[in-house]
């Protein structure tokens, strides 16, 4: 590999800001449903904050295409590190933090999201021999993953403390020497907000030679995104895989935010430290999949792979909508982990294989703004007092086997012709 060092470097950058991002992104839902009781108001704006993305993501995409890699993970690590330091500076100075304020950092992560990982891999995809493309995805899920692990269990400690030299993570309780009380939200997000600047610093260091000279489209937001859309048109069947193939990543994000909070309060029954545990036990499901998923499915396996964890994780997920287990929980929320890496990684490797470099990022916004529609509908369901009252909230996930099977079967029915089409 020729950018070994660039793609270390990128990785220590990603880490190092991940893990306290995914601290955040765990404490802000928690904040709204256990601590302030706020269900409703985070749900409705989770759906503003999803529907704005639907026009930040094309904008995105665009961006991802048309100006430096590098340059935009720096601009972006000092924005999101400036604004998420102001607000954990006003937490600092009265005491509390504003609901509004804490909405605008998940405001700003979401957005950030939305630039970061297409920005990721496309600048592993440009840095990295074609070769190696599948080897690279693989460890992008696992880096991120094992990032998350920790982050899932750094969040359980921080958002419960410990009393009695005891703290409960996983489901169990453990001895510890230390007693301290749960953290609050800005002394979360003062962590997130060094750690932005922190990454910066690692992004200036890499030197990098590009794999491939391209020439970039430069036309209007409006011709580049539209350019996109008129690749995936004359190119059905790349178009059905990754229209199809996003459905677990959607129904994943809407799950993460909206329907575990609540599922592990309501229906559950359960505190803190089984919310942010649940982050653990998908992060160890997603890392076993980074390692061995490619070399399971490799060359014309690819689809084949997506349409069992469609099937696997369906079954699970209605499993769960009417047993209440702790450990049958995390058993899904373990698998879901394998299933939804797995899916991303074929995924990638798939449209990495069948999309230019150059086009890349404008194709990817197009199934990133069907994506948001998708998820601007589950949410617009699970913000129906049905799912907030009592233990209703189990029965979303039943709507999750619909949405996961209703996908799997096209690709199934075009199963030869989808495969013909990545090469």
């Amino acid at each position: 590999m020729k950018n070994k060092n660039a793609v270390y470097l990128l990785f220590l950058a990603n880490i190092i800001s991940g893990l306290a991002q995914g601290i955040s992104m765990i404490a802000i839902p928690w904040y709204f449903i256990e601590i302030i009781e706020k269900p409703k108001f985070f749900t409705y704006c989770y759906f503003i904050i999803t529907f704005l993305t639907f026009f930040w993501g094309m904008y995105a995409g665009t961006l991802i295409d048309r100006y430096s890699r590098k340059k935009l993970f720096l601009i972006t690590n000092f924005i999101c590190g400036t604004i998420i330091a102001s607000v954990s500076a006003y937490g600092f100075y009265n005491q509390s933090t504003s609901e509004y304020l804490v909405i605008l950092v998940f405001l700003i992560t979401i957005f950030n999201y939305n630039v970061h990982y297409p920005n990721l891999y496309a600048f592993g995809q440009e840095i990295t021999e074609k070769k190696n493309y599948g080897k690279l995805n693989s460890y992008i899920e696992i880096q991120g993953q094992s990032t998350s692990m920790f982050a899932g269990a750094i969040a359980a400690i921080l958002l419960t403390g410990s009393s009695n030299d005891i703290i409960s993570f996983g489901g169990f309780n453990f001895n510890f020497p230390l007693n301290f009380k749960a953290w609050d939200i800005h002394e979360i997000f003062l962590m997130d907000a060094i750690t932005y600047f922190i990454s910066l610093l690692i992004i200036m260091l890499i030197k990098y030679v590009k794999i491939e000279k391209l020439n970039i489209e430069t036309g209007s937001l409006y011709n580049r995104f539209i350019s996109g859309l008129n690749f995936l048109k004359k190119r059905t069947y790349i178009f059905y895989f990754g229209l199809f193939s996003y459905m677990l990543f959607a129904f994943t994000l809407v799950q993460i935010h909206i329907i575990l909070p609540i599922y592990v309060k309501n229906f559950l029954q359960m505190g803190a430290d089984v919310y942010a545990s649940s982050e653990f036990y998908y992060s160890i499901g997603a890392i076993f999949s980074g390692i061995f998923v490619i070399r399971v499915f490799k060359n014309n396996y690819k689809l084949l792979g997506v349409i069992i964890f469609f099937t696997t994780i369906s079954i699970f997920f209605y499993l769960i909508s009417f047993i209440n287990s702790v450990y049958l929980f995390f058993i899904t929320c373990l698998l879901l982990g394998i299933t939804n890496a797995g899916v991303r990684v074929l995924r990638t490797t798939f449209l990495f294989n069948a999309i230019p470099n150059n086009i890349i990022g404008r194709a990817t916004s197009v199934f990133s703004s069907i994506n948001i529609i998708v998820r601007l509908f589950l949410i617009g369901i699970f913000s129906i007092s049905f799912f907030q009252s009592g233990d209703n909230i189990k029965y979303s996930y039943l709507i999750g086997v619909v949405l996961l099977m209703s996908s799997a079967v096209p690709l199934a029915l075009n199963y030869r012709k989808i495969i013909e089409s990545e090469n």
